[in-house]
């Protein structure tokens, strides 16, 4: 599969971007001289965090896939998706990896931030209203703004853990069961 050069140009300001989120809040902590792990930057899996992320997972993830099965199509969308199979390599690669950039960003830094600053009561469902904006440059859509309340969840994961890891393998797991069970 051959690209052009206008075809990469497109993907530069994405690729900037991902960087960016990646990057930027182990930056912060270095000029700041902080521990990353303060902003839950140092991956690790503590006492329950399995089980809250297996349980956040099934608590939500069940659920939607029956409500996947019988989504109306008056609203303007399909049942479960049916890609083929590069394009859902493609979909389930750019899934994982947007979970790692995002909860380093949003989970890891700005909700940190802005707990400190506000509380955790308000950073929370403001970083979740942040992340779930942010999901409208990609594609415009009413249900783009529904990833609010995962993000909840996943703010609610990186607290109670002090780390992003269960936060980034909820989002994971969640992006891959996108592929195949979201409306279309």
């Amino acid at each position: 599969m051959e690209m052009s050069f206008s075809g990469l140009l497109r993907l530069l300001p994405g690729l900037f971007i991902a960087a960016f989120m990646l990057y930027f809040p182990y930056v912060w902590c270095k000029r700041r001289g902080e521990s990353e792990e303060t902003y839950g930057l140092r991956w690790f899996m503590g006492p329950g965090a399995w089980w809250d992320t297996a349980a956040a997972t099934l608590i939500t993830l069940v659920p939607l896939t029956f409500i996947s099965f019988y989504w109306p199509r008056a609203w303007g969308m399909g049942g479960p998706f049916r890609p083929s199979p590069l394009n859902a390599l493609n979909l389930l690669g750019g899934g994982i990896a947007a979970s790692f950039i995002e909860e380093t960003f949003y989970r890891g830094w700005m909700q940190t931030f802005c707990a400190r600053k506000v509380g955790i009561g308000i950073a929370l469902p403001l970083t979740s209203l942040l992340f779930a904006l942010s999901h409208l440059f990609v594609a415009p859509s009413w249900l783009r703004v529904a990833t609010f309340f995962p993000g909840l969840v996943m703010g609610f994961l990186r607290h109670r853990s002090g780390s992003v890891l269960p936060a980034i393998i909820y989002h994971a797991v969640c992006n891959v069961w996108a592929v195949w069970w979201m409306p279309r």
